[in-house]
């Protein structure tokens, strides 16, 4: 339905642009559509796309749909073994692939990606118009595997009536001029990557398609696609604002806006983001799989105000993830599940018809009202902002006194020798937890030994916070360990961190 709004009214503007490969809305659909038709035509129930954003992503995420039949779009760069155990757990799987998957997978039906998209556009006549559609609004439209950093990865399961509500509660029918166009850098297995064509596709906005993240590929992209929005997750922007920090005449002069999301930004990059491109609206986004996407919203005018205040409550807000979004409720409790108090942390749940909570194989996440308890933790101010501090597992325990490593973190990283840091709590016989620290360092440690710069770092974060949340511990290396979306896998961090039992 919502390739066929605009594709009415609009099927003549062009909704993707990929290289020499150029669609528009009236083209997409007539691919979706015909995608649909041989799906149903194979009798597949889902269809299981395993390669980088392009055109094809689109097509098969709409094809699928006009099938009847749930799109799961596959980490690609996951080992091939993991590849196959995920679509054999899909019902009536029928994959595409990149090549080199292809060869391979070995599992059928499954045809690669050049061969899948020929055939479409060998098919497609030109003449699909507005029809009837296979799908139930109830059943699953998207399926999503999680990372699975430990035990066997959870498959949320996105209904069209979850997905519809998302995209229509957030987003202008045909809202974007003619001129807008977004660099697509989220990869397709994520949410923010279906999110980012659905909702570009009801409003009109031209994607631009990034298969592989690099800051110099990213701007080139920006630039010579006249891009002019942007949706990144913290660690994309802080290698572009260092690559722009070390050359200014990269910028992207018809940039309007940039969203970001996917992973808690760090206070120091955004103020220096926030400088880069003064003419440019930031909205922050917090939102997880299972919800859709976004949750709740930190507008423009929020980053506005907060950086130019000298209040030091307005200031903080840089650090919050906004309000909650219309229709959505959010409320903070206790391990109880009872609410807590205005600016008491707790754990952070939500309810509203974006919300799915259900999964493959697996029992609905939702309680009997409704509610997800999201595994963060955070606290919503007086004025309704929502602060969220990560994951509740990753809060430290130091003595019985609970540490937020963001805290931490962003003291770091506004030590102008580091670029990037991770805190985390590992085992100690007397506090319970202690804090330590792994950090990449910049430019302006070069010169410095390593314990020098473990020294000024401790005695920094000792003068910023004090000596309860000074790490123990700072190990400095090349870079921290990261999924394909950019964050950072904590675990790994502390098993590294970790004191030998045996030492």
């Amino acid at each position: 339905m919502l390739l066929d709004l605009i594709a009415d009214a609009f099927g003549d503007r062009t909704a993707f642009t990929d290289g020499e490969v150029s669609l528009t809305y009236a083209e997409l659909r007539d691919l979706a559509r015909t995608a649909g038709d041989a799906l149903t035509s194979e009798g597949a129930r889902t269809l299981a796309f395993a390669d980088v954003s392009s055109a094809a992503v689109p097509v098969a995420l709409f094809g699928a749909a006009w099938a009847g039949a749930s799109y799961a779009p596959l980490n690609f760069r996951l080992p091939v073994e993991s590849l196959r155990t995920q679509i054999k757990r899909l019902e009536g799987p029928y994959a595409v692939a990149s090549d080199g998957l292809t060869a391979e997978l070995r599992s059928a039906p499954l045809v690669s990606t050049p061969d899948w998209w020929e055939s479409l556009r060998s098919a497609a006549d030109g003449s699909t118009e507005s029809g009837s559609y296979a799908m139930d609004p109830e059943c699953a439209a998207v399926i999503l595997f999680t990372s699975g950093s430990s035990g066997s990865p959870k498959a949320a399961l996105l209904s069209h009536d979850n997905l519809l509500s998302y995209v229509m509660d957030t987003v202008e029918f045909a809202g974007a001029d003619d001129g807008e166009a977004l660099v697509l850098a989220a990869p397709p297995f994520h949410i923010a990557g279906v999110a980012a064509v659905l909702s570009s596709v009801y409003s009109g906005r031209r994607l631009l398609p990034l298969a592989s993240f690099s800051p110099e590929a990213w701007l080139q992209l920006a630039r010579t696609g006249g891009a002019t929005h942007a949706f990144v997750v913290p660690t994309m922007l802080a290698r572009i604002v260092q690559r722009m920090e070390s050359d200014p005449s990269l910028r992207v002069p018809t940039l309007r806006a940039i969203s970001y999301g996917g992973a808690r930004m760090a206070a120091p990059i955004l103020e220096r983001a926030l400088e880069l491109f003064p003419d440019v609206e930031f909205v922050n986004a917090y939102g997880l799989t299972e919800t859709s996407s976004t949750i709740a919203v930190l507008g423009p005018t929020d980053h506005r105000e907060a950086l130019a205040s000298t209040d030091g409550e307005t200031r903080r807000r840089l650090e919050s993830v906004g309000q909650p979004l219309p229709g959505v409720e959010v409320a903070i409790v206790d391990e109880s599940g009872a609410a807590v108090p205005v600016g008491v942390r707790g754990l952070i749940r939500v309810r509203g018809p974006q919300v799915g909570g259900e999964y493959l194989d697996t029992e609905s996440s939702l309680d009997d009202a409704g509610w997800l308890v999201t595994g963060d933790i955070g606290f919503i101010d007086a004025a309704g902002y929502l602060f969220v501090e990560g994951r509740a597992d990753d809060v430290i325990i130091k003595g019985g006194e609970n540490l937020s490593p963001a805290e931490i973190e962003d003291a770091l990283l506004r030590h102008e020798a580091v670029e990037s840091a991770v805190v985390v709590g590992v085992p100690h016989p007397e506090w319970g937890e202690s804090v330590a620290a792994a950090v990449v360092l910049g430019a302006p440690a070069k010169g410095s030994t390593d314990q020098d710069v473990t020294e000024a770092l401790t005695g920094w974060v000792r003068e910023s916070l004090g000596s309860l949340k000074t790490p123990s511990r700072i190990v400095i290396c090349d870079e921290l360990p990261t999924t394909a979306t950019g964050k950072v896998l904590r675990r790994v961090v502390r098993d590294q961190l970790a004191p030998d039992p045996e030492g």
